[in-house]
């Protein structure tokens, strides 16, 4: 056997950095020798090395393996703990003490530990993008999208709302996208979004795991009415906002707007008193809670350790200038420091769909935004329902620059139901015609105008057709709100989709990566740094 020092798969176990990844030629060595002794499919960029350790992940059948090495045994450590197999073998030269774990939510703790690259981090004001992951299998294919664009990629992210709908808890969220960084080898930095939280337990249960960025939504606490009012019930209920929330007065509050103008670059606002009653009455309470919100994090997690965004875009009436710049005014002067703020623009974001509106009037309202953000940060302005907004990229990379982060969920999803389509047409035509029955219930709480009567029946296609629906406005948004009912509907013990579908996309999951990388890379293409 060669002499420790003379070995470079020693010598690299010895110094190696997990942040460095193994030179190509000696991670395809290694991953073919590791598949010979242990019979998994070893995926060449997940080998890494940190502390004398060797760490890879594999795959046999459909199902995925840490594999981990060592000199002596000891240093395999917790991981033994849980190991579904152990032996010895000679590899490069070397007696390596070998174990095998599932890819479950222990060994993905210890892994985070042992691989800080698999764990998120804060990506500041960097441009991002944030991937959704309703099935949990996706991030490979987020990670090949968003690489080598220099976007910061949300890999981690997902609204307590999807959680309910999908069955899915925080720790499942963060370990997949542990796995699929670990699995690509991306060793760039990768973002967590905790989406759309209303509550302190909602931060908790995201805090616990890791989440990193946490994206209150006070939709809740927003009064659309504000905009429609008398100038009379305006005035009224000025008067009676949280002002012990908001440590100020309602005397306070006029002195710091009312008559004054604020000169921003390409922007100037003027404050009536009726501009001022306007914008307080429909967002004050928002910013209560968020300021509420805020303090909680801090408290928990201490200042420097998390990122937080404001999101009122699920809201009736779009957020004008005045109403931004009286958010962040005020957060900035109750000592909030945010990372992104998502506005309610002009126009319809619905769901899975482009969007729809005046894309003149778009440019105009982000411009204005962009100003704000500008000017009372920096911070990004963020793009909720942003999956599939082709026509606003360019309007919005040319505009925001660094200070934009756009949100995709429910495409993910869509082009796994693309890849079904392709690979399994029976099971499509199933989910489609289930996805037709649960449409007007499952709509409720989004934005979104498909008609059903637009959407072809299953007879009506033939099996080369099918993916086409994915590509007809009616048939994507109905496809995209019922994700919910497709992956939770059971009949008697047995999910009646679910299984069925993570099953074909495991076994095809080179073709959904690809299927991936190709339409999420056309979500990152207009913000990619030159």
């Amino acid at each position: 056997m060669a002499a420790f020092d003379e070995n470079p798969f020693a010598s690299l176990l010895k110094v190696g950095r997990p942040e460095n990844a193994l030179p190509g030629n000696l991670s395809e060595a290694l991953a073919s020798q590791l598949q010979g002794i242990t019979g998994l499919v070893i995926y060449p960029s997940s080998l890494a090395v940190s502390k004398g350790i060797l760490y890879a992940l594999g795959r046999k059948d459909i199902d995925k393996y840490l594999l981990i090495g060592a000199c002596q045994r000891s240093q395999l450590g917790t991981f033994l703990k849980f190991a579904v197999g152990k032996g010895t073998a000679e590899l490069q030269g070397l007696k390596l003490y070998l174990a095998t774990c599932p890819t479950s939510h222990e060994p993905a703790m210890l892994i985070r530990q042992a691989l800080p690259y698999t764990c998120p981090v804060l990506v500041g004001t960097t441009a991002a993008l944030g991937c959704g992951d309703r099935l949990g299998i996706a991030t490979p294919g987020h990670v090949r999208a968003v690489r080598g664009t220099g976007l910061a990629g949300i890999f981690a992210q997902q609204s307590i709302r999807e959680m309910t709908r999908t069955e899915r808890t925080p720790e499942e969220v963060m370990d997949a996208a542990t796995w699929g960084v670990m699995q690509e080898g991306y060793r760039t930095g990768f973002g967590s979004d905790a989406d759309h939280l209303k509550t302190t337990v909602d931060i908790d249960r995201c805090l616990s795991v890791g989440f990193t960025m946490f994206t209150v939504d006070p939709g809740e606490h927003v009064d659309d009415a504000a905009d429609s009012a008398s100038q009379s019930e305006v005035a009224v209920k000025f008067e009676q906002l949280p002002w012990d929330g908001l440590e100020s007065t309602p005397g306070d509050c006029r002195n710091r707007y009312v008559g004054q103008t604020f000169k921003l670059p390409e922007l100037t606002l003027d404050f009536s008193e009726e501009t001022l009653f306007r914008a307080a009455v429909k967002y004050g309470r928002a910013v209560a809670h968020t300021v509420k919100m805020y303090r909680h994090l801090l408290e928990k997690a201490g200042e420097g350790n998390f990122e937080l965004e404001m999101s009122v875009d699920e809201t009736e009436t779009p957020t004008s200038p005045s109403e931004h710049f009286f958010i962040a005014s005020e957060l900035c002067r109750l000592g909030v420091k945010w990372v992104s703020l998502a506005p309610r623009f002009v126009g319809d974001f619905e769901k899975g769909v482009d969007y729809k509106g005046d894309l003149a009037r778009f440019e105009e309202c982000f411009a204005q935004h962009v100003a704000i953000a500008r000017e009372l940060g920096p911070y990004k302005i963020s793009i909720h329902s942003g999956s599939d907004k082709f026509s606003i990229y360019p309007i919005a990379a040319r505009l925001a620059g660094q200070l934009v982060h756009l949100k995709t969920a429910g495409t993910s999803y869509l082009e796994a139901l693309r890849v079904i389509a392709e690979i399994k047409p029976v099971l499509f035509r199933e989910v489609l015609e289930f996805a037709r029955s649960r449409y007007h219930e499952d709509r409720a709480s989004y934005h979104v105008s498909a008609d059903l009567n637009k959407v072809p029946g299953t007879p009506e296609l033939s099996d080369q057709q099918l993916p086409g629906i994915l590509d007809q406005f009616d048939g994507r948004q109905m496809l995209h709100v019922t994700f919910g009912s497709v992956l939770t509907w059971k009949e008697g013990r047995q999910y009646r989709f679910r299984d069925r579908l993570l099953l074909a996309l495991r076994q095809n999951e080179q073709r959904y990566y690809q299927q991936l990388e190709r339409h999420l890379g056309r979500h990152a293409a207009p913000f990619r740094k030159a």
